[in-house]
């Protein structure tokens, strides 16, 4: 709202709040990628030592102990592909849901921006 603009209770009725859809949206980023990225990753990381795609380093592959979990065989390469995994899945959401903002979302101006200046040709001799 601008300084000099008069109080509109329709403005304020507008606002309702969030959309449920973006609730699921945020449920889909901070839960489910994160386990589909580790399952996608314990699949590569599977594939790859049976058809020797990657060489991987020894020390992603071994055995680690958690307490109260047990021993994990090539938990550090499961981490490790994961997070690129995950890096990759956020970047495929981000641009996803920017084509959708530019296409569905609020304009580019408001009714109290000024309009864009135009752009005065000058004139060549």
């Amino acid at each position: 709202m601008g300084r000099y603009d008069r109080y509109s209770p329709r403005a304020v009725e507008e606002k309702k709040g969030l959309h449920p859809i973006w609730r699921g949206i945020g449920c889909v980023m901070i839960i489910v990628m994160p386990v589909m990225a580790y399952a996608g990753a314990v699949e590569l990381v599977k594939a790859n030592y049976e058809n020797g795609w990657v060489r991987m380093p020894s020390e992603l592959s071994g055995r680690v102990t958690l307490p109260y979990i047990g021993t994990i065989q090539d938990l550090y390469a499961y981490l490790a592909v994961g997070v690129i995994l995950l890096v990759i899945g956020f970047g495929v959401l981000t641009i996803l849901y920017s084509i959708v903002y530019s296409l569905f979302g609020p304009p580019k101006y408001g009714p109290t921006d000024a309009p864009p200046p135009r752009k005065v040709k000058k004139r060549r001799r």
